[in-house]
């Protein structure tokens, strides 16, 4: 799979995404992850890409010519990679054609971003993430080169960097071959819009704290109810919300129910 950054701080984005995990999986090849200065292809002699928006304001506002500049040359080069590339059947075109390369701009005008998001962008070959900066990014550009737009909450950060590599480490675990096992990317939190299971390790006590008999039976059925009926409780007391998209029986809608019960008697 193939990253790509639109920024003003490449540094920042390839030092924090070139370690751990997912640096092991580009040195692999299985992932390529690609920062582009936005700052060279502007169009002066100081190489700034900021001026003053329309109609006054604070601040300063990212200009249009640099940010597409970039995504143009970045446009040829995953033309010309694929062009190279053996394949059958009719070549997806990223500025025009039936299939574009998505282009993730980072805002807090986006959708928040979440796991069946995260499965949804791992199935592309190509993404491509636009970080903003200042007062954000002339509109004309976004219109013409986003396809989806991207908040990973409701807050405001200084730029596009941090939520973007958020982004990339949340979706490159769900590359086959990222993660030395690839079952436990199926079985974490929000998988099935529920939250994990508690988890232990040995030793068996700790600070007088036992692991629970369950998981040392050895009986497995009966671990993967308990484990499942934890999930159900950790969501039912820390993320309700979420609760509306699970899929429960009714005993775990009822055991939901409960535990959403005693909180608020304890709390009032």
């Amino acid at each position: 799979m193939n990253f790509y950054i639109m920024t003003l701080f490449p540094e920042m984005v390839m030092d924090g995404l070139n370690t751990s995990i997912i640096g092991r999986a580009v040195n692999k090849g299985l992932l390529s992850i690609e920062a582009l200065n936005i700052r060279d292809y502007a169009f002066n002699k100081h190489h700034s890409v900021d001026d003053y928006p329309y109609g006054g304001g604070a601040g300063m506002l990212m200009q249009a010519e640099p940010v597409y500049q970039c995504y143009d040359a970045l446009a040829r080069q995953i033309r010309e990679r694929k062009a190279g590339e053996e394949r059958s059947g009719e070549q997806p075109d990223m500025a025009c054609g039936k299939k574009r390369t998505r282009v993730i701009y980072l805002s807090p005008q986006g959708k928040t971003f979440n796991q069946s998001m995260a499965e949804e962008f791992a199935q592309e070959e190509d993404l491509v993430f636009l970080c903003g900066h200042y007062e954000g990014i002339d509109e004309r550009v976004l219109e013409e080169i986003v396809t989806d737009y991207v908040s990973i909450g409701d807050y405001v950060l200084t730029g596009g960097e941090l939520p973007a590599m958020i982004m990339i480490d949340a979706i490159s675990r769900l590359v086959p071959g990222v993660l030395h096992n690839d079952v436990s990317a199926e079985f974490e939190s929000f998988q099935d819009n529920l939250l994990e299971y508690p988890q232990y390790s040995r030793p068996e006590v700790w600070h007088d704290k036992k692991v629970p008999e369950i998981l040392m039976s050895g009986h497995h059925a009966n671990i993967e109810k308990w484990r499942r009926e934890q999930s159900v409780i950790r969501t039912a007391k820390n993320r309700p919300d979420l609760l509306e998209k699970a899929e429960l029986t009714e005993k775990e809608k009822k055991l939901a129910k409960e535990i959403q019960r005693d909180g608020q008697s304890v709390t009032e």
